[in-house]
C-alpha cells in the first residue's frame, strides 16, 4: 500500500528514458499539431490526444512507448488509453522539455 501511494505521489522508482530509447521506445507527443510545430524532441511522433485512438495502428505493441506533452496531464491520459488498448509497456514522461533534458 505505501508503495502504491508513493508511485502515484511520483516518489516511485525512477524511469531511465535513456535506456527505454536505446531499447527503441516509441516517443509520442500527445500535444496539438501547433503545439508541437512550435518545438518538440527531435524523433518523436505527434499524435495529438484527441487523434490518438484512431492512429493505435501507427504504435507498435512490442515496444516500449514513451508519453508526453505540455505537463503531463495530457501524456497521463494517454499512457492510460494505451494500457485500455493493450499496450503493456507505457511511460509517462511528463513534459516534453523536461523529458528532453532527461535523454540528453
Amino acid at each position: 500500500m505505501l508503495q502504491a501511494l508513493k508511485n502515484l505521489l511520483g516518489f516511485g522508482p525512477k524511469t531511465d528514458y535513456k535506456e527505454l530509447l536505446q531499447r527503441g521506445a516509441q516517443l509520442i507527443d500527445v500535444r496539438t499539431k501547433a503545439e508541437f510545430q512550435s518545438g518538440h524532441i527531435k524523433g518523436s511522433l505527434n499524435l495529438s490526444l484527441q487523434t490518438l485512438s484512431g492512429n493505435l495502428g501507427k504504435i507498435r505493441k512490442d515496444k516500449p512507448v514513451i508519453v508526453c506533452c505540455a505537463s503531463g496531464v495530457r501524456s497521463g491520459s494517454a499512457k492510460n488509453l494505451l494500457k485500455a488498448q493493450g499496450f503493456t509497456e507505457v511511460y509517462n514522461g511528463g513534459s516534453w522539455m523536461s523529458l528532453q533534458h532527461k535523454i540528453s
